[in-house]
């Protein structure tokens, strides 16, 4: 799992290991403290949990993760930066965001088929922003729209060799990237307080939708986006 350290990704893998799951995942050296801590977890529950840390970004590291980690796949990493106007994004911005959010999903994705066999699955994370793009998300709301429309092309691929995929639409869950610029100053109070019910989600709410998606028991859900948003009924 990409970005399995923190947030969503964290909390899914939580999830997986509960299940008895062996799980690998990646993330930015800097954050080797919270992942650290999570295999500190998994060591106390007796699960295995393999560290592979890397940047994304780099298409031969993608590569060499693949070759240490294969099997399921989940495509949860994310760069996000809100700002109000096309006039702030800078080229550097929408490179970083277009190389972490589509381009390691493509890179990782074509390594990672060749060691997977008929049963196997594919889970990548989207977002409310793939149907509904928030305006200060302009960057952050195409590459997440693109993954929507990858997930449903590749799926037509991989039909006939019995392999899932499907993906996750998350709504305005609590994560480090809202702290760390993925809110505009002075906005971060108002997160998710416009959903039907009224708050932002968890990242331990969406866990469950990537373990049943990874499951036998949803062997029949395949091109399928689910919206996890706090009834904002976009997906």
């Amino acid at each position: 799992m990409t970005g399995g350290d923190s947030g969503i990704g964290r909390a899914a893998v939580i999830a997986f290991l509960r299940e008895g799951a062996d799980v690998a995942i990646n993330y930015f050296p800097t954050e080797e403290p919270d992942a650290q801590d999570l295999a500190e977890l998994a060591r106390k529950d007796g699960t295995k949990l393999v560290l592979l840390p890397g940047d994304i970004t780099e298409q031969d590291f993608c590569s060499e993760l693949v070759e240490t980690a294969a099997g399921e796949l989940v495509n949860n990493a994310a760069y996000q930066q809100s700002k109000k106007s096309i006039d702030e994004i800078t080229p550097e911005q929408f490179d970083g965001t277009v190389k972490t959010n589509l381009y390691a999903m493509f890179w990782i994705t074509k390594a990672a088929l060749g060691h997977m066999q008929p049963g196997a699955t594919i889970i990548n994370t989207a977002s409310v922003n793939s149907f509904n793009p928030g305006e200060e998300l302009l960057d952050y709301a195409t590459t997440k729209g693109g993954i929507a429309i990858f997930t449903k092309g590749l799926a037509k691929q991989l039909a006939k060799k019995g392999i899932r995929v499907n993906a996750v639409a998350p709504g305005p869950v609590g994560t480090p990237l809202q702290v760390a610029g993925g809110q505009l100053p002075g906005k971060l109070g108002e997160f998710g307080q416009d959903t039907p019910l009224g708050r932002a989600g968890q990242p331990a709410e969406l866990a469950p939708i990537y373990v049943a998606l990874a499951s036998n028991d949803l062997s029949f859900t395949h091109r399928s986006v689910f919206g996890a948003n706090g009834g904002t009924g976009v997906v």
